[in-house]
Order: C-alpha cells, then sequence, then structure tokens
C-alpha cells in the first residue's frame, strides 16, 4: 500500500472502510459508494456518491481529484481500478480474509498510509477479540445470498469470526469462497444451526428461517460479521447475542 504524504482528498469503495476513514479522519472523505451507509451523516457531510462497489462511476472519481481511492481486492473489480490508476488516481487495494488481516491492514490503511495516530477504536477491537472465549462448538452453514443460495466457504473473514466464537462453517473446506448450494443439500447437511446476516442479502424472522424447519437460526446483524471497521470493537458481544439466542 506504501506511505504517502499529503493525502486530504479520499474516496472509499469499501462500506466498512469508508466508516473506518470517516471515524478516524473526519472531513476527509469527498466520495463513497451508494453502499456506505456507516456513519449515518455521510451524506449531511457533504459526501458525493460514486456508484455501487462493483460499478463506480470512475468519471466522477476522478472529477473529485482524489488524494487517493481505497478499495478491497474482494469488494471491487479489477477493471475499474485498473481505470482509476490510467487516470493518474492513486488507488490503494486492501486484502483481508481473517481477523489478524483485517487488524494489520487497518493499521497500515489508516497509520502507514493516511499518516494518523493509531484508532482508539482499533485498539479496542484487537483487546475485545483477544479476549473471546468460545463456548461448545456447534456447526453451521451460513447463508449470504437467495436466488440462488450462496454460503460462506473457505478463507472468508465472516467465517474466520465466526470460528473465533465457537461456529464452525459446514463449508470451510469447500474449493470455492462463495458456493451456490441446493436449498435442499443445504436442509440435510446436518448441521446445529444456521446464521442469517442481514447483508448483503437481509435476511429476516420471516425471510431465510422458514427454509430450513426445526434448525434454530441466527440472526445476525450483517456488519458486525463482514465489517472491517470501528464495528469490530463491538461485534464479538453483539454476535455472541445473537449466536445463544438460536437454541
Amino acid at each position: 500500500m506504501g506511505v504517502s504524504r499529503g493525502i486530504s482528498r479520499v474516496v472509499s469503495l469499501v462500506p466498512s472502510l469508508t466508516e473506518a476513514v470517516a471515524v478516524s479522519a473526519p472531513g476527509r472523505l469527498v466520495g463513497v459508494t451508494d453502499w456506505c451507509t456507516h456513519p449515518t451523516d455521510l451524506d449531511g457531510a457533504g459526501v458525493v456518491r460514486i456508484g455501487g462497489t462493483k460499478n463506480p462511476d470512475v468519471a466522477r472519481i476522478v472529477a473529485l481529484r482524489p488524494d487517493l481511492v481505497i478499495a478491497n481486492e474482494e469488494e471491487n473489480r479489477a477493471p475499474d481500478l485498473a481505470a482509476l490508476r490510467a487516470a493518474g488516481v492513486p488507488v490503494a487495494v486492501t486484502e483481508i480474509r481473517d481477523l489478524p488481516q483485517a487488524l494489520r491492514e487497518l493499521d497500515r490503511l489508516l497509520v502507514g498510509t493516511l499518516g494518523l495516530a493509531r484508532p482508539r477504536w482499533l485498539t479496542d477491537a484487537e483487546a475485545a477479540w483477544a479476549r473471546v472465549e468460545p463456548g461448545e462448538e456447534r456447526v453451521a452453514f451460513v447463508p449470504v445470498w437467495r436466488k440462488p443460495w450462496m454460503v460462506l466457504g473457505r478463507d472468508t473473514f465472516a467465517g474466520d469470526l465466526l470460528a473465533r466464537l465457537g461456529i464452525r462453517n459446514a463449508y470451510a473446506g469447500h474449493s470455492e469462497r462463495y458456493p451456490r448450494v441446493p436449498v435442499e443439500e443445504l436442509a440435510g447437511a446436518g448441521c446445529d444451526l444456521v446464521v442469517l446476516p442481514d447483508e448483503p442479502y437481509r435476511f429476516t424472522a420471516s425471510d431465510g428461517p422458514e427454509a430450513f424447519p426445526g434448525l434454530p437460526a441466527a440472526l445476525v446483524s450483517g456488519r458486525h460479521l463482514t465489517w472491517y471497521g470501528p464495528s469490530l470493537a463491538e461485534a464479538p458481544a453483539v454476535l455472541a447475542r445473537a449466536l445463544r439466542a438460536a437454541r
């Protein structure tokens, strides 16, 4: 990612990194995606919306004259990042597959690249997860989409968080990171639990659990399960409560 100086205009293509920068360096964000929902006052701060994570408006981003665009290798498309670089825009790309990597990448971005003092929330998040003591292991599958059904597979940040809380992902050994799995296979997988986050697909009490009758369903906050930012500090407690409730 490299160390840069004088970065005062930042465009974020990743919702969780948007929150991390906005909380740690107020005033530096000039552009964010349509999916960036935290902090909730982004629009009031005059930040420009530049499209989605998968279809950002490259011309609009270039017109904002950013000193840096921050992205993620999983959430953003390589052709969009290449187009930004071709236009002379510096791009920093994060790679995050587990909690230790998330903590390192956040430190590298915020401290190393943006030149900030290490945010208190990042230290708090590290400490909160260090205190986690997983309880009895339960085996679960974790849908992230419906129509078609897709679940967490191997090497995912969310899967790593759940493992630290005692949830073993039934599809952690799958060859794909987000495999499509027929609902009939999921229902007959012999798991103890289904974990249903409210993003990227918004599973609710009336949309998701009914597909797996008789199986306990944990409805969890997608922001606390999949975002790597300030929400990490409270994520262990928030997720643990939701998991305990699913019995």
